[in-house]
């Protein structure tokens, strides 16, 4: 009956870690603008160059929601020209925190048109999930500004697939500890 149950422990915990591995590269939080946040003093095109976004990654946009407010757009048309008469929605609470939930194209610009015309815009390209480590995100803030290709994909570093299979694998220890 004990080694029954230390052969169930460890085939959990090779799922679980597995499974928890590919948690951790799922998601990625990005703080749009990194400590200036989204502000017209931050660049967002440096900020920008080599990250890629994911299907599952969460931006987010930090700015002081009494001067500033945050438009998601259409097109690159209205992005380009700053135009946000027609937002598919407008962020005012001063930190949004926006899923990335689907592949394609997102447009972010600054409701204030004096700064939008300064480059505080966001483009990006969401890509698939599974996507291959070859491929080359594009990130672009405007057409005035700076448009940079990432050089690799961004995942989370090292030590947090550590982090989380040292945790899953101390756990599994620990039950097995527990059933002999």
């Amino acid at each position: 009956m004990t080694m029954a149950i230390v052969k169930t422990a460890m085939a959990l915990l090779i799922v679980a870690t597995s499974l928890g591995v590919k948690w951790a590269e799922a998601q990625v939080h990005h703080v749009v603008g990194g400590d200036r946040g989204w502000d017209p003093s931050s660049d967002v095109a440096s900020w920008s160059s080599g990250r890629s976004f994911r299907v599952g990654d969460k931006i987010w946009f930090a700015y002081s929601a009494a001067q500033e407010s945050i438009a998601e757009l259409k097109g690159k048309d209205e992005y380009e020209s700053c135009d946000i008469s027609n937002p598919l929605k407008m962020y005012t609470d001063g930190l949004d925190g926006i899923q990335l939930d689907g592949e394609g194209i997102r447009y972010f610009v600054s409701s204030r048109p004096e700064s939008c015309k300064n480059g505080l815009k966001l483009h990006v390209d969401v890509l698939p999930l599974g996507s291959p480590e070859t491929e080359k995100p594009k990130i672009a803030v405007s057409e005035n500004s700076v448009s940079t290709k990432a050089a690799a994909p961004t995942s989370p570093s090292g030590s947090v697939q550590l982090h989380v299979s040292s945790m899953l694998l101390l756990v599994g220890l620990g039950i097995c500890y527990m059933a002999i």
